[in-house]
């Protein structure tokens, strides 16, 4: 049986786990953009490259359910205290050593911390605030976490240019550790929850039940959308004889888009004008809009296809967490969160291959519509099968 939800915590305790998302971004897209950049320390060597790239988000995809599952064991607060820790101490190593194998040595572990502090954070966010304010507080999660995507690649950027990658590890490795000691001081301490003993048919039947799949493939969808919207968009703009300002615009017009609809959309479920079935259909359906829109020439597809499709984003990204918390035990929502946190891994990586291998094989338009297609799909499936059904309902009352 599962422990009846608490009130929700004083506003200090969320501010914590709100910087926590923050540096989970910042580090994530900072660095990812940074390091080509031009400092002397930069990596020149495009299999480098690629290989520091996969390095972070393989380790996330692995450890992700791993970290979800023990935050259910001993509490989330520790968890996410020692992910901050580690990705602190992580960034510190390439910022004392400044070598090749360092490097990677950092990026690794910057990875696997934040595979433990992300995951404990969401579960956090819903073990803190009842069931009826998750739309909101999730909202307000994803909103900071956009805005650390947002400014990821300008801060990183800026601090490459004036101390080299030592700098921004430096700064990254200060950040972590400030919000740790913030998360320590003000996080009330969440002691993990009696459970009965789980099979692993249990969580088999839990992680392929639709109160888990369908919210994660929206969650999936969604961040496939938007790295392709930040890797793509400005390759289709430079096509159409667009500079380097108005493509680096229509990236932070999605960012952006996605981090005001975020709190909004979160704000419509909690007071009831949305429902998380109806929202996250919308928010594909708006999503593969955008995608359309991208497939347009000039600036007017990449501006409108980079508001769609933030616009897109921002609406599911809270309502499928939230629907994530509503639809699990309480006693394993960490278990929970690093798995569609897994999902979500899997999209941001399988979208841009997906739109690659098309453009690859046709043109770049081709793999914006093979994305939109694949979005579209499930929503048009429930509209339909909704229409089949109220037909047989009225044709079963006629007669």
């Amino acid at each position: 049986m599962s422990t009846p939800a608490p009130p929700a915590a004083p506003r200090t305790a969320m501010w914590p786990l709100y910087a926590a998302g923050f540096t989970t971004a910042f580090g994530a897209h900072g660095v990812a953009a940074s390091l080509g950049g031009f400092s002397e320390d930069a990596v020149t060597s495009l299999l480098i490259l690629g290989g520091l790239l996969a390095l972070y988000d393989g380790a996330e995809v692995l450890l992700k359910p791993v970290f979800g599952t023990l935050a259910d064991r001993i509490g989330a607060r520790p968890v996410l205290l020692g992910g901050l820790v580690a990705f602190a101490s992580a960034s510190a190593v390439y910022a004392v050593a400044d070598t090749s194998g360092w490097l990677w040595a950092a990026r690794l572990g910057q990875g696997a911390a934040a595979s433990a502090f992300s995951p404990s954070a969401s579960a956090l966010v819903a073990r803190l605030n009842p069931a009826a304010k998750h739309g909101r507080a999730f909202g307000s999660y994803g909103f900071h976490k956009s805005i650390g995507y947002t400014l990821g690649p300008l801060l990183g950027g800026v601090l490459v240019w004036a101390g080299g990658l030592r700098l921004l590890f430096a700064v990254m490795a200060v950040l972590a550790a400030a919000v740790a000691l913030w998360a320590l001081l003000a996080v009330p301490v969440v002691p993990p929850l009696p459970k009965a003993r789980q099979t692993v048919l249990d969580l088999a039947r839990r992680l392929t039940s639709r109160t888990f799949l369908a919210p994660t493939a929206a969650l999936a969808g969604a961040t496939a959308a938007l790295s392709v919207g930040v890797g793509f968009l400005p390759v289709s703009g430079r096509a159409a004889g667009l500079g380097t300002v108005a493509t680096g615009a229509a990236v932070s017009l999605l960012a952006l888009t996605a981090a005001v609809v975020q709190p909004r959309a979160g704000s419509a479920l909690d007071e009831g004008r949305l429902t998380t079935r109806t929202g996250l259909a919308a928010g594909l359906l708006v999503t593969a809009a955008g995608l359309g829109c991208a497939m347009l020439p000039g600036l007017t597809g990449v501006l409108t296809g980079a508001a769609l499709i933030g616009a897109g984003t921002g609406l599911i990204t809270p309502l499928g967490f939230a629907a994530l918390a509503a639809g699990t035990p309480r006693e394993r929502l960490g278990q929970t969160m690093g798995s569609a946190e897994l999902g979500r891994e899997l999209g941001d990586a399988g979208g841009p291959l997906l739109v690659a291998a098309v453009a690859t094989a046709t043109t770049l338009t081709y793999g914006f519509a093979a994305l939109a297609l694949l979005l579209a799909v499930g929503p048009l499936l429930t509209l339909l099968g909704r229409d089949r059904k109220a037909a047989e309902t009225e044709r079963g009352s006629g007669a």
